[in-house]
């Protein structure tokens, strides 16, 4: 490694440490009460047991806060927490975290205090620039994809805002427009703006939504039964609507990821055997795809499941049979990963097919 990429880690490094001691020390910009916990004193612990005889325990909590922004910064209270060994429903505080308050007063003065929620922004830091210090090791492929991850976020914000503003209203054409602008965004920074992105974007849009074109059909053919979408948490809005949209965004990335790799080495093969016909084009597309196609249903499979994971739980240990509690936690999250299996199987021949059509012509492979 060149002394100048060496010194290039050790300022990164550096910088990264700043940001960081400053984010840890950042109360002041806080309009809430933040408090640093200077010491605990845990007391017996309580065993508890409910109606279905789940055992748990409990432990009551001494808790000594230091008042770190605001008119009392400086003051220490004396805050009192109960959590259990499970911590399903609370939290076990440790020395030295920071902590947001939610301050008692009286006549001027703190009488005491309630914890809302443990202050994150440093973990969240660290691991985010651990993210950007892989990604920047990359050089310009990791610099692209932070530029996309940023340019992304801006849009799915704006889309969150738009769909609030129209109280849900077009929901699936907002969302689904925004990861046709997703694809296109983020297959222009990989790829560039060529052929090669062209191929990959047509396939990542057409194995999409012929997905959801069959989901559609099949929901209106059997009347939806056995989908709850009622399920659903915190939903103000129609939920099937929004169920679709998060099942686009769910599966887009995956089926963006494999039409890439299919492409970029159809596009390798093309070169080196420009005589290849439209036929062999698509079966090497498919033999490609297939080794492809099982790890990415599976991790989409296990991130649609693993979100519900918690309440199957919960379910189960108050007295729920496996039928009831799999239909009503984790029966769409199936149906997502489903939705998503099928859009990463067609996009296979699609992408085959259009690799054929436009990277391929009489005298070889064309510009990609």
């Amino acid at each position: 490694m060149k002394k100048k990429q060496v010194g290039l880690i050790i300022f990164g490094i550096v910088i990264g440490l700043a940001i960081l001691f400053f984010v840890h020390n950042d109360a002041f910009l806080y309009s809430s009460p933040i408090g640093r916990i200077e010491s605990v004193t845990n007391g017996k612990r309580v065993p508890q047991e409910d109606n279905f005889h789940n055992q748990d325990f409990q432990t009551k909590q001494n808790l000594t806060i230091k008042i770190l922004n605001g008119q009392y910064k400086g003051q220490e209270i004396k805050v009192q927490n109960t959590f259990s060994l499970s911590q399903a429903m609370d939290v076990q505080y440790q020395k030295k975290q920071q902590v947001i308050l939610n301050l008692r007063e009286s006549k001027g003065k703190v009488t005491g205090a309630l914890i809302q929620d443990i202050k994150r922004d440093t973990i969240i830091t660290f691991m985010l620039l651990i993210v950007i210090g892989l990604l920047l090791l990359m050089k310009s492929t990791g610099i692209y994809a932070i530029l996309s991850l940023t340019l992304n976020s801006v849009l799915f914000y704006l889309a969150v805002v738009l769909d609030v503003s129209r109280q849900g209203f077009g929901v699936l054409y907002i969302f689904g427009a925004l990861s046709v602008v997703f694809a296109a965004l983020t297959l222009s920074l990989v790829l560039g703006r060529n052929r090669k992105m062209l191929v990959t974007f047509l396939a990542t849009i057409g194995g999409t939504a012929s997905a959801l074109v069959i989901s559609l059909i099949v929901f209106a053919v059997t009347g939806q039964q056995g989908l709850h979408f009622e399920t659903m948490e915190y939903v103000t809005q129609n939920p099937e609507p929004l169920f679709l949209a998060e099942t686009i965004l769910g599966s887009l990335g995956a089926v963006m990821d494999e039409s890439t790799d299919i492409v970029v080495s159809l596009s390798k093969i093309i070169k080196e055997s420009p005589s290849m016909s439209v036929g062999q084009i698509t079966k090497s597309a498919n033999n490609i795809g297939k080794n492809i196609m099982g790890p990415l249903i599976n991790v989409l499979f296990m991130i649609f499941m693993t979100d519900t994971f918690s309440m199957m739980a919960l379910f189960l240990r108050n007295g729920n049979s496996w039928g009831y509690s799999f239909e009503m936690n984790m029966g769409l999250g199936m149906v997502q990963s489903l939705i998503s299996g099928i859009g990463i199987v067609l996009a296979i021949p699609l992408a085959g097919w259009l690799a054929s059509v436009l990277l391929r012509t009489k005298g070889g492979l064309q510009h990609v």
